[in-house]
This record gives C-alpha cells, sequence and structure tokens, in this order.
C-alpha cells in the first residue's frame, strides 16, 4: 500500500483511500523530528491547499479561558497555570514525563477537543483536497485524527539528517532530540502505516520536485470524491 515518492511516473498505480465518507479529500502529513514536515506543509499552501496544523490546534484548545484548560486546572490543580493564568507548559510537561499515568488523563481532555476542532476547520476548508498536519498522526492515532483521512503521506530521512536538521533548526542539543526520536515510531515503522512516503534526503528543490507528482494525484482523486459525492 506504501510507495515512496522519487521521481514523477506516468506509469504510477492509481491510489486508494482508507475511507470515502469524507466529501473533501484530506491527506494525513506526518514525519519524525526534522523529516521535512513543515517544508512540506508550507509547498502544498503556496499550491493553495489547507493546511491545518494539529499543533496550533493543541495550543489553541488550552488557550487562556478555555474550557479544556479549566478541566486541566480542574483535574491537576492550580499549579498548571502561570501568573498570567495561562498553562504552564514546562511544569506540566515535566509532571506528565515523571507520571505517564497522568499525559493519559490529560489527553483525555485535550484529543477530543483537538479533535473536534480539527473537524471544524475541515468542514470549513474550500481548497481541492485538505492537509492536515500531525506529528503524531500515526504513534498514537493522536486525537483519532488519523480517522479523519484518506492518505497518510510520510516525510522520511536518515536519522543523521533528522539529526543535523533539528539541532540547526531549534539549536537544541543532539542529545535532546534523540530523546524526543525515542518517543517517536522507528522510520520503518511509520513508513509501514504510509500510502505515500517522501524521501526527503535532499534540497528543496529535490523535495518539491517529489511533492509535485503527489499533488497531482491528490488532485485527480479530490475530483473523484466530489463526482461520485454528486
Amino acid at each position: 500500500m506504501s510507495k515512496y515518492v522519487e521521481t514523477p511516473s506516468p506509469y504510477s498505480h492509481q491510489p486508494q483511500l482508507r475511507q470515502t465518507k469524507s466529501k473533501t479529500l484530506v491527506v494525513g502529513l506526518t514525519g519524525g523530528i526534522g523529516s521535512g514536515k513543515s517544508a512540506a506543509s508550507d509547498w502544498f499552501a503556496q499550491q493553495g491547499i489547507d493546511i491545518i496544523d494539529a499543533d496550533v490546534i493543541a495550543h489553541e484548545v488550552v488557550a487562556k479561558g478555555s474550557s479544556s484548560l479549566r478541566k486541566i486546572q480542574k483535574k491537576f490543580g492550580n499549579w498548571v497555570l502561570n501568573a498570567n493564568g495561562e498553562m504552564d507548559r514546562a511544569a506540566v510537561r515535566t509532571h506528565v514525563f515523571t507520571y505517564p499515568e497522568a499525559l493519559i488523563e490529560l489527553e483525555s481532555i485535550t484529543h477530543p477537543a483537538i479533535r473536534e476542532a480539527a473537524k471544524l476547520q475541515l468542514a470549513a476548508s474550500t481548497s481541492p483536497y485538505i492537509v492536515l498536519s500531525a506529528p503524531l498522526l500515526i504513534e498514537g492515532a493522536e486525537a483519532g485524527l488519523a480517522n479523519l483521512c484518506q492518505r497518510i503521506l510520510v516525510m522520511d530521512a536518515a536519522v543523521d539528517i533528522q539529526l543535523a536538521r533539528a539541532s540547526q533548526r531549534d539549536e537544541q542539543s543532539v542529545q535532546k532530540i534523540k530523546a524526543i526520536m525515542v518517543n517517536q515510531l522507528s522510520r520503518e515503522e511509520r513508513n509501514k502505516h504510509a500510502d505515500d512516503v517522501v524521501l526527503n534526503d535532499g534540497n528543496l528543490t529535490d523535495l518539491y520536485l517529489k511533492l509535485e507528482p503527489l499533488h497531482q494525484s491528490y488532485l485527480t482523486l479530490a475530483q473523484q470524491l466530489k463526482f461520485a459525492a454528486d
């Protein structure tokens, strides 16, 4: 079911959809740290495709005064808030890393909110198809977002390339980046869950050449969905 996208090919088989309940094609975009998700997302946006970013939504659903933040405060205590009444992300992050059961409790509050917010954005989209970007789309079925997608596109890169990109971008230590990678699926396991895999081991020009045929394929699939729904 998975396929690597290296160069455009006129002989590619017609891709299949995971589910066809939606009238609009939703492509789930994911990949490990430093794999190029942001670069791919930016390119799709430049083609006029609406991007729904799970990371952005995850921040929005726990914004100051939100119902989700009030639930988190009630569940864990006032210490989850900083002096400004916003969520103390560093404190919460440390807590859930120390107590794994706390992460489950936290996600039981945030994940449903993330999913509902994503569904609202999907419904409001007007582009030919939609890209739903989520770093942990596959790992924990992040907020059930994978179930909203008809295709899953994985950005792939060698571990040394991931480390180099992530350390340059975020100025994090290699040790910290490796710790993040430990909590993500391996390249092999992640790719098994993909419908499309882009090996992003070159420069941006190389990446864009690999994304272009996928874009055309998705446009065709989106048209087929639209006609089938009419």
